[in-house]
């Protein structure tokens, strides 16, 4: 396998991290050419010099210059701020973009990379959920790949293989159902952070654990799955497959069904993108029948759990409603972490926006962007 370059937008989030682990083990299959992050100063400095990149970005721009102090006498580029980023995926010495920032703010640095032609492994779901059209339509235009690293996703793919002639029936995306799997409206009422946090099996960043917790989080997967796969929403369906060891199936229109199984890592999704169309070996953890008497599988609780009918009904009504659903949900994730919001008051907020901002059935990217901008302002003034 030729030698893979790789920039890391978000390197030190849990993904990102993750994603460094991957190439920790393959050092002659990929290199890092390119690591990111928000503000946290102190981690990209020890993965900047573990992996000598060629360049560093931080996008806080007030940690410039303690950054490249320590960093250019090593040979290491160093920028700053949101720009640079996107900039930096021009860069001719890049062949693969993985995408792990969180949230709204992975969707300009999705696009320069894709207008620059570079082949991009996502994990930002928010992207293709805001913006979904946009993408995928500028990866065809360009004829860039987009290798999903969420594991529902990459699941999806994986079965897919060798099958893109075969017309799909259905997809299934299986969710743990996270902490709280059921439990009433009344348990929901007076749970805490410490609580949602708590996943029983996956380990994730904070943003996500809630989402998996509120259920948000496969609701954002339905919408993704709609760009990735070309769906439409009637062939997209949830199961709570609690022991996470199936990660989604498909479903060929001869009723044959294909599910990818694997233990609940998410190392194995992000190999799986940065090495495609090849699988290569792997120290991870394997799976032993003898572990798992049994799997089982429930229908999801949505009268509970309204984040997930109210991304389905996102997805329905198109244009910027996703937009809506997905920047009410970051204000309201964020308060709820500063223990400013309820965990119950999260939906009926995010139902709230979604009711009252202005809908736009055609929106241009500048409308995502004022949409989101908007939206957030709006979310927040209720909030206080």
């Amino acid at each position: 396998m030729q030698k893979k370059r790789l920039a890391i937008l978000g390197s030190t989030g849990s993904i990102g991290t993750q994603t460094l682990e991957v190439i920790r083990k393959h050092p002659d299959v990929f290199e890092v050419e390119v690591l990111t992050a928000h503000c946290n100063i102190k981690l990209l400095i020890e993965q900047a010099l573990e992996f000598k990149p060629n360049v560093v970005i931080i996008g806080e721009k007030k940690l410039y210059r303690e950054l490249a102090d320590i960093l250019e006498p090593h040979a290491i580029k160093v920028f700053a701020g949101a720009d640079a980023i996107s900039e930096v995926t021009e860069m001719e010495t890049i062949d693969l973009v993985v995408v792990a920032l969180v949230g709204f703010a992975g969707l300009k640095p999705t696009l320069a990379s894709l207008r620059a032609g570079k082949p991009i492994a996502i994990a930002n779901k928010e992207t293709l959920v805001v913006a979904g059209e946009i993408v995928t339509k500028l990866a065809r235009e360009k004829a860039v790949n987009i290798y999903p690293v969420d594991s529902e996703h990459s699941a999806i793919f994986q079965c897919l293989a060798g099958e893109f002639h075969n017309p799909v029936e259905l997809i299934y995306l299986t969710a743990s159902g996270g902490p709280f799997r059921g439990k009433d409206a009344a348990f929901l009422a007076s749970v805490t952070k410490e609580q949602a946090l708590k996943h029983p099996n996956w380990s994730m960043g904070c943003k996500v654990t809630i989402d998996s917790a509120s259920m948000m989080n496969k609701g954002l997967e339905v919408i993704e799955a709609k760009w990735l796969f070309g769906l439409r929403p009637d062939q997209i369906k949830v199961v709570i497959h609690p022991e996470s060891i199936i990660h989604s199936l498909v479903q060929f229109e001869d009723g044959s069904l294909k599910a990818q199984m694997g233990l609940p890592d998410m190392r194995l999704p992000i190999q799986y993108a940065l090495s495609y169309p090849d699988r290569i070996k792997s120290d991870f953890p394997r799976f032993n029948f003898a572990d798992y008497a049994k799997l089982t599988f429930e229908e999801p609780d949505l009268k509970t759990f309204r984040n997930l009918g109210l991304a389905y009904e996102a997805l329905a009504k198109g244009g910027n409603m996703p937009c809506i659903l997905n920047a009410s949900n970051e204000v309201v994730v964020h308060a709820f972490l500063k223990d400013h919001m309820s965990f119950n008051k999260m939906p009926d907020l995010i139902e709230k926006m979604m009711s009252v901002m202005p809908f736009i059935k055609n929106p241009t990217y500048d409308d995502y962007v004022n949409t989101d901008q908007e939206t957030r302002i709006r979310v927040n003034e209720l909030i206080k």
